[in-house]
């Protein structure tokens, strides 16, 4: 029995027998599929707070601009990793609308932070020349490989730029308590989709 390519088959049919679902080969495998679709839905909002705080204050004050960035070259990184290898949407799903979120959030604080350099332009329209050939595929083999493991080593540093700033300032500004939190629930919970992927393959 599958719902929106989930297999309920093996819990339904082990309580109709009056048995306990294995552990092993149907219950982490059932919730493993089930957290990833509850990842991919949650994700949808997980830099919508962020984007309204900035909105609702007219301000970027404590946010770092460079954090932002390397999320989205992070997130690119990643989507056209999982696209490329064919993977179930429920294993890459939010990097999508996390990534619409990062872009439309960057743009955001591009407005907000007037005036900005020539510099800091061209860092987009560089992203924007390579980025379609990055999402398409149209990478050497050995290079895409070289790029995925680089991707955890972004998503790292880009997280050092915001804690110094708000050590710095003895502050978190502008930064969404609710997005933070939101992001340290899904990576968790992604955490475990993952090894349990890992195993099942």
């Amino acid at each position: 029995m599958e719902i929106v390519g989930i297999d309920f088959g093996c819990a339904f049919g082990s309580l109709r027998d009056g048995r306990i679902p294995d552990t092993d080969d149907c219950l982490l495998p059932l919730l493993s599929k089930l957290l990833g679709y509850w990842v991919v839905a949650t994700s949808a909002t997980v830099k919508v707070p962020q984007i309204m705080k900035i909105l609702k204050n007219r301000s970027v004050a404590g946010l770092s601009m460079l954090a932002f960035e390397l999320d989205v070259v992070g997130y690119t990184i990643a989507l056209s990793y999982c696209l490329h290898k064919g993977l179930p949407f429920s294993a890459y799903g939010e990097l999508a609308f996390l990534l619409l979120q990062s872009i439309i959030l960057v743009a955001v604080i591009y407005y907000y932070s007037q005036p900005v350099g020539t510099k800091t332009w061209i860092k987009p329209l560089i992203y924007c020349a390579i980025a379609p050939t990055i999402l398409a595929g149209k990478v050497d083999p050995f290079l895409f490989e070289a790029l995925y493991a680089c991707q955890h080593a972004i998503f790292f540093f880009a997280r050092v730029p915001q804690i110094w700033k708000n050590f710095r300032n003895k502050s978190t500004g502008q930064l969404s308590f609710l997005t933070t939190l939101m992001n340290f629930g899904g990576s968790v919970a992604r955490v475990f989709t993952s090894i349990q992927l890992f195993w099942d393959h």
